[in-house]
């Protein structure tokens, strides 16, 4: 099992200069962005469960940050075994990242203008894992597509993805896909804002009230800042899907890397 401990750095610190920390009793792991990799969310799920059964009783916390779909080759799959996960786990918690805004827009309220974005940012493996053969979707034009994308998608995944949150806070570690508006309360945040933002908040050089755990941002390796970790690490491509470990003060990271 590979475990990626962390290399606290001296800017690593939770809200009001002390060490971040989850309450006592508590254990708490947060997938980054799987998008469709669900090869990848299976040797993680297992490793996380090798790991938590290793550190003893405690009451423990799944959190998905966002970003099941999209890109990779098995969107259905992913969200499949979410929501297997969340009727046969307790305490399994899904944060909804931008992909599933766009894929319930494409569900929802379906037109040409959003197919055609969807289909741009990696919605065309989507909607492939859902059934539609490479031979038919190259036949679609945007406005076809539109009409197909809610023809494959069973109701229940819609449902399932329609109830995600858009933050969870524990302990002194607050939870989102994206990131969070420096200037803005963390209980006054817009969806948008968790869902999308990127460098005003990547960016930010002053701390926040809570250390925010986030994907959406891609990066090689995790990234430690004194307001945020980062956890996305592209495992769409690169075969590395990762999560954080957090109990008391410790964190550690679990990754699919060889």
């Amino acid at each position: 099992m590979v475990l990626r401990l962390l290399k606290r750095k001296k800017d690593v610190v939770g809200p009001r200069g002390r060490k971040a920390s989850i309450p006592e009793g508590e254990r708490v792991y947060a997938i980054g962005d799987i998008h469709g990799r669900a090869d990848l969310f299976d040797a993680l799920l297992a490793k996380i469960e090798a790991d938590d059964t290793a550190r003893g009783n405690a009451e423990t916390t799944l959190i998905l940050l966002g970003d099941l779909v999209d890109r990779g080759p098995d969107s259905r799959g992913v969200v499949e075994r979410a929501m297997k996960l969340g009727a046969t786990r307790g305490n399994v918690r899904f944060l909804a990242g931008n992909h599933e805004e766009v894929f319930l827009e494409a569900v929802r309220s379906p037109s040409k203008e959003v197919a055609r974005f969807f289909y741009r940012i990696g919605g065309r493996e989507t909607v492939m894992s859902y059934g539609l053969s490479e031979e038919e979707m190259n036949a679609l034009d945007h406005a076809e597509l539109a009409q197909r994308i809610p023809q494959v998608v069973p109701e229940e995944h819609a449902a399932f993805i329609e109830a995600f949150e858009d933050s969870i806070a524990i302990g002194d570690y607050l939870f989102v896909h994206a990131g969070v508006k420096p200037d803005v309360p963390l209980d006054s945040q817009k969806a948008r804002h968790l869902r999308w933002i990127r460098e005003e908040f990547l960016g930010h050089k002053g701390r926040l009230d809570k250390l925010v755990v986030h994907g959406h941002t891609i990066s090689e390796e995790v990234e430690e800042r004194g307001h945020r970790i980062g956890i996305d690490t592209g495992a769409w491509e690169s075969g590395k899907l990762t999560a954080i470990g957090l109990e008391g003060t410790e964190r550690w990271f679990i990754d699919t890397a060889e």
